[in-house]
């Protein structure tokens, strides 16, 4: 049976770099304070979610690449917005450093990711972006109920 590849690592990388990019703007766009505090029915504030965000995906590649399962950890001592955003900054590309140390080979093998996600390494690379899509969609609402436009969903670059 022939392989068929839907997308190459380049693209794929490019696709989830391209939801960091709009990620960022979502935290850029929120008011200092109530990226902090504000959330709904229970959710947790933005700023929390963002350090989930940082405290997955970068970690979780170099557990991949270096072969270490460890948990992670979203007590992250980021209280500010500058803070938040300079983190992001630095992970974005160390995040594709990491991922270009990630054989295609590999991507069938499975990794326990924190100890916690035991699947085959691309599915735990597609849980990154899945998360994130996921944590920003949240950001969205957050930022529509403080009657903030939200940037356009499909503008990535």
């Amino acid at each position: 049976m022939n392989k068929v590849t839907v997308i190459d690592k380049k693209k794929l990388i490019t696709h989830w770099q391209g939801h960091r990019n709009l990620t960022r703007r979502v935290i850029e766009k929120f008011p200092e304070e109530e990226l902090f505090t504000f959330s709904i029915g229970g959710m947790r504030p933005f700023s929390e979610i963002v350090k989930e965000l940082l405290s997955i995906a970068l970690p979780g590649l170099l557990g991949i690449v270096e072969n270490k399962v460890e948990p992670y950890d979203h007590d992250l001592p980021l209280n500010s917005k500058k803070n938040l955003l300079e983190e992001w900054d630095r992970h974005t590309p160390l995040i594709t450093e990491a991922f270009e140390k990630i054989d295609e080979s590999r991507f069938d093998e499975h990794f326990n990711l924190f100890g916690a996600f035991d699947y085959p390494i691309i599915q735990n690379i597609l849980y990154f972006v899945d998360n994130e899509i996921h944590h920003r969609g949240q950001g969205f609402v957050y930022l529509r109920a403080l009657g903030i436009e939200p940037p356009a969903f499909w503008e990535r670059d």
